[in-house]
């Protein structure tokens, strides 16, 4: 009987082993369909997936604005204050995109624009400085004419031209989807907002019915955690590079840069990469500068920008973000680059959150191990 038991399982071994080689078979036989699939999904899904980022970088606004409703004489205000509390966020928001898109946008845009169509006459000024160079200058020896010539040959119009903008614009974005998408955006981030503690709740029992106690705990200790580290870091960045953005805005001004609101935003923008973004942005600068307002505005552009980049660093971040996702310079570099590289710009804004929370997990692992090694020890002694 045993026997006959043992060839059974073993057909059945034998069975599920071919079942599993010819799904994986299929799979890498259809992979670019499996890959379309996925990116269908994730097209549907992601209204959904920007609705809860919504709610997720909303939430702390609601809770302050909701605990401060529910002091409210009227009973009447009390009961609904959750959603009231939403209201008001939401239509602090909305004004603010509405001043955003009024007054704040159209310069950029028009800078932008501006940029664009004087670029072939701030080329031939700067090629005519270079001609003026003297022979025996560093510049000459490094080549700094050739370097101009290769820039040259970079056809910026295939990229940023109006009509390509145009075609990308279209291609990326079909206007009745778009509301559709902004609209069950918004619905969602509404619901969980509204539906938060049950969310919540339902999440905690699921865990709590598959998981042991002990583990539980632990992974709850450390989605806590993970929570703090991600929306510190993300409303944190946010709000730093608006500072900065307005700050080197006002600065810009002073000095009488030109396309100074573009530069500002530019660099506004690209602080929410982490270190890297603020390098690339800073130099891309200084070179505008160059072009547009000579060596001398561009030197003084430098001083102000960097002076500005290292009060945000040491006083304005720290002061917003706290201490607890200081991490060394070069695993900042490090995780930018690799998470970034398969992730794109997502992937290099959320690298170090990312990477803190790994950071976390390995030292209370390294802390677990040495505790139970020295115990073993003085068990052994």
């Amino acid at each position: 009987m045993k026997n006959k038991n043992n060839i059974w399982w073993k057909w059945i071994y034998w069975f599920l082993f071919a079942v599993a080689v010819i799904a994986v078979y299929k799979t890498m036989d259809n992979f670019n369909e499996i890959i379309v699939f996925f990116k269908n999904l994730f097209g549907i899904l992601m209204p959904f997936i920007i609705g809860a980022l919504l709610a997720y970088l909303l939430y702390v606004p609601c809770k302050k604005v909701e605990s401060a409703v529910k002091k409210s004489k009227f009973k009447f205000v009390r009961k609904r204050a959750r959603g009231i509390s939403i209201l008001i966020v939401y239509v602090i928001l909305f004004l603010i995109l509405i001043i955003a898109i009024n007054f704040i946008l159209p310069p950029i845009a028009k800078s932008l624009i501006d940029l664009y169509n004087n670029l072939p006459s701030y080329y031939d000024g700067a090629v005519k400085k270079i001609d003026e160079i003297p022979e025996d200058s560093i510049l000459n020896k490094i080549n700094i004419k050739q370097i101009a010539e290769n820039l040259k040959q970079i056809d910026l119009g295939k990229y940023i031209n109006i009509e390509t903008l145009g075609s990308y614009a279209k291609g990326i974005i079909n206007i009745a989807n778009a509301i559709l998408d902004i609209f069950v955006t918004l619905i969602i981030s509404i619901y969980t907002l509204l539906e938060r503690k049950q969310i919540l709740e339902f999440f905690k029992k699921v865990l709590m019915a598959i998981l042991k106690n002990d583990t539980y705990v632990s992974i709850g200790k450390y989605l806590k955690r993970t929570n703090e580290i991600f929306f510190k870091f993300l409303s944190g960045q946010i709000l730093d590079s608006i500072i900065i953005w307005i700050l080197i805005s006002i600065a810009m001004l002073i000095m009488k840069v030109r396309y100074g609101v573009l530069l500002a935003f530019m660099i506004g923008l690209f602080n929410l990469i982490p270190f890297l973004g603020a390098i690339i942005a800073v130099t891309a600068a200084i070179i505008i500068t160059v072009i547009t307002g000579g060596i001398s505005q561009a030197i003084c552009v430098a001083i102000v920008v960097i002076i500005l980049q290292q009060i945000d660093a040491n006083i304005i971040n720290p002061k917003i973000i706290g201490t607890s996702l200081q991490i060394s310079p070069i695993l900042v570099i490090l995780s930018v680059s690799l998470i970034g590289s398969y992730f794109g710009i997502l992937g290099m804004f959320l690298a170090v959150p990312i990477v803190t929370v790994f950071k976390l997990i390995l030292m209370d692992y390294i802390d677990f191990k040495n505790e139970k090694n020295l115990h073993n020890k003085n068990i052994s002694n």
